[in-house]
């Protein structure tokens, strides 16, 4: 199973659902950059179940324990590896379907690919796995800090209710992350009819990373934005994504969908903050539609491991709309992705360096030949 993300901030999660632990090992964290467990825990609270009626009840406390790569405060250079325990785990809720599959879910491919019977919470493939992605997302955000780059993400869609106006402080403080408060009422009310019947909706985040320098990503199958929607399309609920304008563009003519470049910079950015796959400098922006929770109470048509038709109703803790937990998700997967572009760029301007004054040197060797000569 492909668990590790990255090429020189590289991470590898790991744990399952109802395991008896999930957490991650990041290699490729330079020396020397401040880092505590408060700091990884704000994110991690961020993402964490059981914070309000919108959300799973399950209360998982979600506290992270550094278990190496930092002393001091300050990073060592060596491999961090980061663990989070499952305090609230109740595989007894999964008894009654663990030899169905459930529609939506991985069950069914696992199985005919390991020979996998369900699991307790979907095991491996629960969303829980990403308690990983936002711890080692944090410290890639430690990375990225001083730099200027700061990575927002937020609720712009659930059902039909579209946000307007976006306001990603206002966003913070709603149990959606709504970025609209005059949509923020609306939202809840989709949420809350749907779990009311035993149901879920999906929606859209948008993701933005602003102060971006210019000139990361490696043509050409390494472009940003490629990367982008590998890192965004791997969390499990994610079935749609857009940079900029986006599918917007499919209607629209050339002269209005360029960017035109002044001596004062871009006058829109329809591309989203990428050009031929390399940051242009302008904010990253993206859009994720979101899936409606596979995991509903209503009864639903599937089959057993033999192939004999069931129905199933799913009980457990599970989330009405996922989109307020999606959106730390998001915020780390393009800390990630960035985290490590940012580094596969300095190794390419240290190695340029270097050649440079290799042939700096043996220029000089070759004026001392010329006048011994």
């Amino acid at each position: 199973m492909g668990s590790i993300f990255g090429r020189y901030f590289q991470v590898s999660t790991f744990g399952e659902s109802h395991g008896a632990a999930v957490g991650v090992v990041v290699d490729g964290m330079p020396p020397e950059v401040p880092l505590d467990e408060a700091r990884i825990q704000k994110d991690l609270d961020r993402r964490r179940p059981g914070t309000s009626s919108f959300v799973s009840p399950r209360k998982e406390p979600d506290q992270v324990e550094i278990l190496s790569g930092v002393a001091n405060g300050k990073t060592l250079g060596s491999p961090v590896a980061l663990l989070v325990r499952n305090r609230d785990v109740r595989s007894a809720d999964y008894e009654e379907i663990q030899r169905q599959f459930r529609p939506g879910h991985a069950d069914y491919t696992y199985f005919l690919k390991y020979g996998i019977t369900p699991q307790p919470g979907g095991g491996r493939s629960s969303g829980r796995e990403t308690v990983g992605r936002v711890a080692a997302g944090a410290l890639a955000k430690a990375l990225l800090e001083p730099l200027g780059v700061v990575i927002r993400a937020y609720t712009i869609k659930v059902g039909p209710v579209v946000a307007e106006a976006i306001d990603p402080d206002f966003a913070e403080t709603d149990p959606l992350r709504c970025a609209d408060p005059a949509a923020a009422a609306r939202m809840a009310e989709v949420v809350a009819q749907a779990r009311s019947e035993g149901d879920s909706v999906g929606g859209v985040v948008q993701v933005v990373a602003a102060g971006v320098p210019s000139g990361l990503g490696d043509p050409v199958f390494h472009k940003l934005d490629a990367v982008l929607a590998w890192a965004m399309v791997s969390i499990g609920a994610v079935k749609g994504l857009e940079f900029g304008t986006g599918f917007g563009l499919s209607g629209m003519r050339g002269s209005e969908a360029n960017d035109p470049i002044t001596s004062g910079g871009f006058l829109s950015n329809h591309a989203g903050g990428t050009l031929g796959g390399i940051s242009s400098g302008q904010p990253i922006v993206l859009r994720l539609a979101v899936k409606p929770t596979s995991s509903i109470a209503k009864k639903q048509r599937t089959i057993d491991l033999h192939g004999l038709d069931r129905s199933i109703v799913v009980k457990g803790r599970h989330d009405p709309c996922l989109c307020p937990r999606i959106a730390p998700v998001a915020e780390a997967m393009m800390a990630l992705v960035l985290a490590d572009a940012m580094l596969e760029d300095m190794a390419l301007a240290g190695i340029m360096e270097s050649h440079r004054r290799a042939k700096k040197k043996g220029r000089r060797n070759e004026d001392r030949r010329d006048k011994r000569s």
